[in-house]
């Protein structure tokens, strides 16, 4: 179950990914497995590695702009198939589609509460 700062980070990581029009967000809650890397996981993706990278640059100006938050750490821009950026409580996970696809990771998280989030297009 998320706590009102994790509900607030979750909102915010959101609204970062939908203003650089990140597609298919899919929120899994990790909180009832033991010994997950995190809370939650925030999966979406982008067009291209092009928007991937834009869509990742987006929830962390977002995040420092509006709650003046800073991930721990951040890793995939080199190639920008998969960027993972560290939030602590949750990890948000940016793909281009072959790559989410080849990964699957609502697959291999099936065990954990799964919610997808609406496009707004």
């Amino acid at each position: 179950m998320a706590n009102d700062t994790d509900t607030q980070l979750r909102s915010m990581i959101i609204e970062g990914i939908r203003d650089r029009k990140g597609r298919s967000i899919t929120v899994v809650d990790l909180s009832a497995i033991e010994a997950t890397p995190a809370r939650e996981f925030i999966i979406c993706q982008g067009t291209s590695s092009q928007h991937v990278a834009s869509v990742a640059d987006s929830v962390r100006d977002y995040l420092l702009e509006h709650g003046g938050i800073k991930p721990y750490n951040y890793d995939g821009y080199r190639n920008a198939q998969w960027i993972v950026i560290d939030y602590g409580s949750i990890l948000v996970h940016i793909f281009t589609p072959e790559t989410r696809q080849l990964y699957n990771l609502e697959e291999l998280w099936s065990d954990a509460e799964i919610e997808d989030i609406p496009d707004l297009d």
